[in-house]
């Protein structure tokens, strides 16, 4: 076995070029000919000195020979990557028999090529059940475009990651290739990019398809639509980027640009829309453009759906806008007027854990039901934080007062009344339970004493911990509908969390807009995909895992490759899946999918 480089001339220009083949010799009778086992390009780059070396290791891989030396990593991975494409390409064609008997030498068994195969199988069949991949040829994907398309979005699912790492992941870790029937090791890196690209060419086109099939397959419901945005932020300064902006960082990395996404879901946790916005919007601008977009859907009910948002988007002009175009809504109300009468009040929750009472009021100057919860959870929660910042606000109210009689501390009358100021600034919710007094002493215009007295219990006008406030055009509902609708904002939290946490959302590493855009979409699809395999094994078998769970079940399944020689010097090589966990196996049956996936394949090397 060895390369040979040969002179080619082109037709049209009638210039040279040399391409590169993996050749051997093998004996015809008393003739010696030369056969090409594969054809290594024009792009071989391998340099002449390593061309035993390499030659010599994928004779060993087929032979099922362990090497005795260790070789340069790039060589290792060539060696495997050509012997894999000579495997496919002899791979037995033969009719299957029932039984195939073989005598080997057991001491020669050889695993090798592992590939990860579980979580990519769980996944690309959700995306074939979605009927994304026929969707995307109708758009005008040809099979390599689609099988990169696909392997992007079965990426950032099962390993969420840039696309550099995706690339390298498909490459080098992931079976996916084998059941998409594409070498993924023949792709360059700048390939991978004007994917996304594409993909977000088409956005609407896949988001009405997606959603369409995901209503239909699961019976959902167009009564209900949860608005919501989240930011990431992004590696570098995105210079060029003009969606790159300054804001309110959710994830508190105030030092980075950020990029906002907007989501609008279905009452099942269903993305029906998304849309990418600059990193200062103001949320409560986004509202009329995102809700807009679902003009084309074709709602069964014949009132529009009730838009379920936090105070953060409902502003009077956002209400009104809803109320011009005859949308129902259920918003947290931004007013700080809190009222409870718990004598007026019903139970809707109660566990261990929390109770959960509300007062609806209606409100006739806005024709709207005011709902007033409270949650013996939240006042928990409320009161611990208002007794740690009233601890902090007295102890710096004490260390100013100390310091009063110590050289080259804050004596100053006015130097301290500025400095009670600002700690009532920076503990200001703790600082409106106190009145502080300072005393001034008229000789020496110092202050001689800082005291604090905490004040009665507020007025129930100001504060009541655990309680807040819905508003709601719904005037019929009643309040334990009412509370549960509005509870299903946590499905929306929760998809955020899983985008920027399980689906790679964050941090974006692109510096162009439409590549952010790209990013972030492809981390959207990702997230209908592993939506629709947690909702269909809610349903068929009551799992409930999340989805870092699941992936951490499926990711050990492996396909990998065992070789054997045999007693007739020929080396049988088999690939195939490992036996799935019971585990794995209860996740496959729920889902309808073989336990063993992709084909056993089986080659056989040399002659008997």
């Amino acid at each position: 076995m060895f390369i040979r480089k040969t002179q080619c001339q082109q037709k049209k220009s009638g210039g040279h070029y040399f391409t590169y083949r993996l050749v051997e010799s093998q004996r015809t009778g008393s003739k010696i000919r030369q056969h090409t086992l594969l054809n290594l390009g024009v792009e071989f780059s391998i340099p002449k000195e390593d061309w035993p070396t390499l030659t010599n290791r994928i004779k060993e891989i087929l032979s099922g020979q362990l090497t005795l030396l260790t070789i340069d990593s790039t060589l290792e991975n060539t060696a495997h990557n050509y012997a894999r494409q000579i495997l496919k390409k002899r791979q037995d064609v033969t009719q299957k028999k029932p039984n195939d008997y073989r005598t080997v030498d057991v001491d020669t068994l050889n695993i090798y090529n592992p590939r990860s195969i579980g979580c990519e199988h769980v996944v690309l069949e959700a995306l074939r059940f979605l009927e994304l991949d026929t969707k995307l040829a109708d758009l005008g994907f040809k099979i390599p475009q689609m099988s990169l398309a696909i392997g992007t979005i079965v990426g950032r699912a099962c390993h969420p990651a840039s696309e550099r790492e995706t690339h390298r992941w498909l490459q080098d870790q992931s079976g996916l290739g084998e059941l998409l029937d594409y070498d993924f090791s023949k792709t360059s890196l700048h390939k991978i990019y004007p994917i996304a690209d594409q993909l977000i060419k088409h956005k609407t086109a896949i988001e009405r398809h997606l959603y369409k099939k995901e209503r239909n397959i699961f019976a959902l419901q167009n009564t209900i639509t949860l608005y919501d945005l989240t930011n990431t932020y992004f590696e570098g300064q995105c210079a060029s980027n003009e969606m790159a902006k300054r804001g309110h960082s959710k994830e508190k990395r105030t030092d980075c640009p950020i990029v906002t996404l907007a989501l609008v879901l279905a009452s099942d946790g269903f993305p029906i829309r998304s849309r990418v916005y600059e990193g200062n919007v103001s949320e409560a601008g986004t509202l009329s453009e995102m809700i807009r977009d679902l003009q084309d859907i074709r709602f069964s009910e014949k009132q529009q759906p009730t838009i379920i948002m936090d105070a953060g988007i409902a502003s009077e002009d956002n209400i009104t806008w809803l109320k011009e175009h005859n949308y129902n809504y259920l918003v947290v109300s931004r007013k700080k007027h809190r009222e409870f009468d718990e004598s007026k009040s019903v139970i809707v929750k109660q566990d261990a854990d929390c109770t959960v009472k509300v007062q609806k009021i209606f409100n006739e100057e806005t024709n709207e039901t005011l709902l007033y919860c409270h949650s013996s959870q939240r006042e928990k929660k409320e009161r611990a934080i208002e007794q740690l910042f009233s601890t902090r606000f007295e102890d710096a109210l004490q260390y100013l007062n100390e310091g009063l009689g110590i050289k080259r501390r804050l004596k100053k009358h006015d130097k301290v009344m500025i400095k009670i100021g600002r700690l009532k600034q920076q503990f200001s919710k703790a600082a409106k339970l106190y009145t502080v007094t300072v005393i001034k002493d008229k000789q020496t215009g110092n202050a001689k004493k800082v005291s604090w007295k905490r004040k009665p219990a507020l007025d129930t006008k100001d504060t009541f911990p655990g309680v807040y406030c819905l508003r709601t055009s719904h005037t019929g509902w009643d309040e334990s509908t009412l509370w549960k609708t509005y509870t299903m904002l946590t499905d929306l939290e929760a998809v955020f969390r899983s985008l920027k946490s399980e689906l790679g959302l964050r941090p974006v590493h692109h510096q162009l807009a439409d590549r952010v855009s790209g990013h972030l979409f492809i981390s959207v699809l990702a997230y209908h995909l592993i939506h629709t395999i947690r909702t269909r094994l809610k349903r068929a078998g009551g799992i409930h895992d999340s989805w870092t769970s699941l992936r951490n079940i499926l990711l050990p399944h492996d396909r990998a490759t065992v070789s054997m020689q045999c007693k007739d010097e020929t080396t049988v090589h088999v690939r195939k899946s490992v036996q799935p966990t019971p585990e794995q196996q209860k996740i496959y049956s729920l889902l309808n999918l073989k336990h063993h996936p992709g084909n056993v394949i089986k080659t056989t090397m040399g002659t008997k």
